[in-house]
């Protein structure tokens, strides 16, 4: 799309405020629009994170539901995200969540991402993750499975795999624990419902 010079926005994170404008002269354009803030850990979660929330937009779209479950999925997402980055990274700042590298990219990735495509495919074939990528990706690699498999290592590891269902869940269907069909489960009894 950039390439295209549609209308774009990035976020990009960087602590020193003496390199602020040197970013936004070498990458701002009348179609790609530039922020530049200071919190470099909140842009590189997002950046991350979303690719799971990505993987559980394209697990709903596999099973055929419409686009309400697919905003639930967004929203207790988000939800995961933000906690995490509190719990584990010590960010109290929830603000990195409405620029582009947050909501906006978890909205991209969930309707039109590598990982969504993931999703879908895992609800539709029972072959594994890797065959996946080479027939999907052709060489390249989906980085939704890996951030969820180091999510569940360290959820497991601090004994909070219950106050993260999504992520979870996400974990054991791409490593095929969990049947996809048992997805919505983890949406109806996820804490923020309670």
């Amino acid at each position: 799309e950039v390439a295209s010079e549609m209308f774009c926005e990035t976020t990009i994170a960087c602590e020193d405020e003496s390199y602020r404008s040197l970013l936004n002269t070498l990458f701002e354009t009348v179609y790609f629009r530039c922020k530049i803030i200071k919190n470099v850990t909140g842009v590189e979660a997002c950046g991350a994170l979303k690719n799971v929330i990505g993987i559980g937009a394209g697990i709903v779209d596999g099973l055929g539901f419409g686009d309400n479950t697919k905003a639930a999925v967004i929203r207790l997402g988000l939800m995961e995200m933000i906690k995490f980055t509190k719990i584990f990274l010590g960010s109290e700042d929830k603000s990195v969540f409405f620029e582009s590298c947050g909501i906006a990219d978890l909205i991209a990735t969930c309707h039109g991402g590598r990982n969504r495509l993931l999703g879908e495919a895992v609800v539709k074939s029972l072959k594994d993750i890797r065959l996946l990528e080479k027939e999907i990706l052709r060489g390249q690699s989906f980085q939704g499975p890996l951030i969820a498999r180091e999510i569940h290592h360290y959820l497991k590891s601090m004994e909070m795999v219950d106050q993260f269902p999504l992520f979870v869940a996400v974990h054991r269907i791409c490593v095929r624990e969990m049947d996809p069909r048992n997805f919505l489960d983890c949406l109806r009894e996820h804490p923020e419902h309670m």
